[in-house]
């Protein structure tokens, strides 16, 4: 006879609602991030010298795929922050299983690369960090940054902060993708509130260029920066359709304090002949762009203009660590490190901006790839992934990596 399951161990079903869901699947997401390292190219030879490199925001989105494109193709060291939820009720978070797997990848190849789940915005997690950085490596090559919070508490003042996605000035209208229980997709007209003062600066303080400042300062206050140190933190401009509630919006407010941020900073390096850079990465499915009210839309007309043209996550990080370790990046006219260039070439944007004013109820299949979509939507829960067998009952209550102690 075969032992029972146990209580942890169960069908998971993708239960939510819109875009969340709040059951994730381990299998599906384990195999999810052994299909982004078989995106990587493996080097003919080990590298020379393994890199140490921080990465705040490890567990999804370019955080996730900067961390596997580092592992497998230059051999990083150091440590992964990333704040995850454990099995209880409901599964643990996506981004937990995703860890695991990512951790198990740092052990195949032999890297001494750990994953810590705690408050990348708290003091104590810097201090912890900083502890394990200088006793394991002595000091840090990079740093990644790639946060995408909806609050923050400043654990210096005490203050909690929540970001919207709201336009500024005036109320924003647009059509959204929707999906029904019965997976029935539909365009809806949907409006959002203009953002007050008040709201516009607790996004920048959420979303902006101050966490990830206090980062570097802490680094370079314990001496842990090496010779010719490099910081990136990842961002987003996107295309004139949707400008208005991004670019131009709160979240847009807190990019363009994150690429002030970058300038400051690198002043602040030149001591140990360092740099800091924000990324401009293109558009992929992740769970804070579903948010954005528009972006869904625009994203499958993108893809139905590009089809298998479309780059993935691991394909722009592997272009991100290809510019990081040059000896002269390159960069626009405002030093920022480019890779949305393919989404925002004219052909591209006046293909899809023909779409964007043409689409209908009765040809949103036609003109935006819905298929690819909602498989890369639940994809980032570990479901809609090839291979998996969804009617398997699996065990959900897995353990965190082992986290070093400082």
């Amino acid at each position: 006879m075969h032992p029972p399951p146990r209580q942890s161990e169960r069908v998971v079903t993708p239960t939510g609602r819109g875009y969340l869901l709040v059951e994730s699947h381990p299998v599906g997401c384990f195999r999810s991030v052994a299909r982004m390292r078989a995106e990587v190219p493996v080097p003919e030879k080990p590298p020379a010298r393994r890199p140490t490199v921080l990465v705040i925001g490890s567990s999804a989105g370019y955080g996730l795929a900067s961390t596997i494109a580092g592992l497998v193709q230059y051999g990083i060291d150091g440590v992964g922050i990333s704040l995850e939820r454990p099995a209880g009720h409901r599964s643990a978070t996506a981004g937990w299983y995703r860890t695991i797997a990512s951790n198990a990848i740092a052990y195949d190849l032999g890297s001494d690369f750990s994953f810590r789940n705690a408050d990348a915005f708290a003091d104590a997690t810097k201090t912890e960090t900083l502890d394990l950085l200088a006793k394991r490596f002595g000091g840090v090559d990079y740093l990644i940054y790639s946060v995408a919070a909806p609050r923050r508490t400043d654990t210096r003042s005490g203050t909690t902060y929540h970001s919207v996605l709201k336009p500024l000035g005036t109320p924003y209208t647009t059509r959204n993708l929707e999906f029904a229980d019965d997976e029935a997709v539909y365009l809806r007209e949907v409006t959002v509130d203009s953002a007050s003062e008040a709201e516009t600066a607790a996004t920048v303080r959420v979303m902006g260029g101050e966490d990830w400042s206090r980062w570097v300062t802490a680094l370079a206050e314990r001496g842990l920066l090496r010779d010719g140190f490099r910081t990136v933190a990842l961002t987003y401009i996107g295309s004139p359709l949707t400008s208005a509630i991004y670019r131009r919006g709160t979240i847009g407010a807190a990019k363009a304090d994150l690429e002030s941020t970058a300038g400051a900073l690198t002043e602040q390096l030149a001591a140990v002949g360092g740099h800091a850079y924000t990324s401009v990465n293109g558009a992929a499915i992740t769970q804070a762009l579903t948010a954005i009210p528009g972006v869904p839309l625009y994203v499958s007309l993108l893809r139905g203009v590009l089809g298998n043209r479309f780059p993935s996550p691991v394909e722009q990080s592997l272009q991100l660590w290809n510019q990081l370790t040059a000896e002269w990046p390159d960069v626009d006219e405002a030093g920022r490190i480019r890779l949305d260039r393919w989404e925002l070439s004219d052909p591209v944007q006046a293909a899809v901006a023909e779409r964007w004013h043409s689409i209908t109820p009765e040809t949103v299949t036609e003109l935006a790839d819905i298929p690819w979509f909602r498989a890369q939507f639940r994809s980032l829960y570990g479901f809609d992934v090839p291979g998996v067998d969804y009617g398997t009952p699996v065990e959900t209550d897995l353990p965190w990596p082992n986290e070093p102690t400082p």
